[in-house]
């Protein structure tokens, strides 16, 4: 069917991707395995804060998006875009398990014809090594006759500057055919995409992007311990360097770096530079200068309050980043814990979350001995913390 599209996985990424395609007059199916996500997009409530509900429900009663749970629903489809997680496993290392079930799911609903865009973060050879050979495998399809494309997705919730259509955006095909196509798809909705010829290196752009922010981030988190220290407010030196024309970018502090991208990509490519032996030293110091935040601020906590035992800490915001709900690999829960093996008594406070590791969202108030303003989403409302002590771990404390 001409026009028909299907987005897999409906999370951050998918979702404002089949919005878009959506929009541009495409026929979008969406597929999710949470099935509480597919019933409120098509009840035209949106799961994440990037797309307004009154856009979804436009969507959907214009016929133009449906979410579905079963990929049975994608055969036909024209274009199939992956958007799975591709976490890490417990040992730090690269999970392909979400990747590996969406392309055995889609290889048996894959028909000769369609493209085939991967945009999940993978590491370079990924796609043609490991998705490749399962599509073909899976579908009966000669390699030869797929049309694969790896497009990496650049998605920053809430962003007011930077969204899917002004953001450019990069591919590269297993042929000039398959790049020419996802040119074509992708230039309806979004304005600049540039063509890449192997897949590789947009690969491994993805996890360069990203491993420069996690060991910029880490340097500054560092930085802030040091001044700390002599009394110096960071925010106040990174917004003196930051009047420099040229050759500086401001990064800020933060209790360590949370998310589904910065703490996890660069590991991508750790990964893969042991398997050829090439260095990542940069990049396993940054991971453990952020591994390590969360511990100093609980010991910050400590000494600012002078001993946690049996103290009420409440942490303020559990998400990894202000203004939004997503809690994947957030440095909260390593702060959490620290606290309470120190002895706290730990509450936490986030109306954006509301529930979280079997626990629920407790009122800001004055009943805390500490408040450690972990996440600084807009919406709150700090003067109800009455006279308790604050730690900022945004860098000024």
């Amino acid at each position: 069917m001409k026009n028909f599209i299907a987005v897999i996985g409906l999370g951050y990424v998918g979702l404002p991707l089949a919005a878009a395609a959506a929009k541009s007059g495409y026929k979008v199916i969406g597929v999710d395995l949470d099935i509480e996500r597919v019933n409120k997009i098509n009840s035209g409530i949106s799961p994440i804060e990037d797309i307004s509900s009154s856009e979804i429900l436009d969507l959907v009663e214009q016929g133009l998006l449906t979410a579905h749970s079963d990929y049975s629903a994608i055969n036909g489809a024209d274009v199939i875009l992956i958007c799975v997680p591709t976490p890490l496993t417990s040992d730090h290392h690269p999970d392909l398990t979400y990747l590996e079930s969406a392309a055995k799911s889609i290889s048996n609903n894959f028909y000769d014809g369609s493209l085939l865009i991967l945009e999940s973060t993978v590491a370079p050879g990924t796609t043609r090594n490991f998705l490749v050979p399962l599509i073909a495998s899976g579908s009966g399809i000669d390699v030869v006759d797929l049309d694969i494309v790896f497009s990496p997705e650049r998605i920053d919730p809430l962003n007011q500057k930077w969204n899917l259509k002004n953001t450019p955006k990069i591919i590269a095909g297993l042929t000039p055919k398959s790049r020419k196509r996802a040119l074509d798809f992708y230039s309806k909705f979004i304005d600049k995409v540039v063509e890449y010829e192997e897949i590789e290196v947009a690969e491994t752009a993805k996890l360069l992007e990203n491993s420069f922010r996690l060991i910029n981030i880490s340097f500054i988190n560092e930085l802030s311990i040091f001044c700390q220290k002599l009394g110096i407010d960071i925010n106040d030196v990174i917004s003196a360097a930051s009047t420099k024309p040229y050759g500086f970018m401001p990064f800020y502090p933060s209790i360590g770096i949370g998310g589904h991208c910065i703490p996890v990509d660069p590991l991508y490519l750790a990964n893969k530079a042991k398997e050829v032996g090439a260095p990542t030293r940069m990049i396993e110091l940054a991971d453990r200068i952020n591994q390590d935040m969360p511990g100093y601020f609980a010991a910050l906590a400590e000494e600012k309050i002078g001993g946690l035992k049996g103290k009420k800490v409440l942490v303020i915001g559990v998400s990894y980043k202000p203004n939004v709900a997503d809690v994947r690999e957030t440095p909260v829960k390593a702060l959490i814990v620290k606290l309470v093996q120190k002895g706290a008594e730990v509450s936490w406070h986030d109306d954006l979350v509301k529930e979280w590791n079997g626990e629920k969202s407790v009122a800001l108030s004055s009943d805390f001995d500490l408040a450690i303003i972990a996440t600084p989403h807009d919406y709150l409302d700090l003067t109800n913390l009455g006279n308790a002590l604050i730690l900022n771990t945004r860098g000024s404390n």
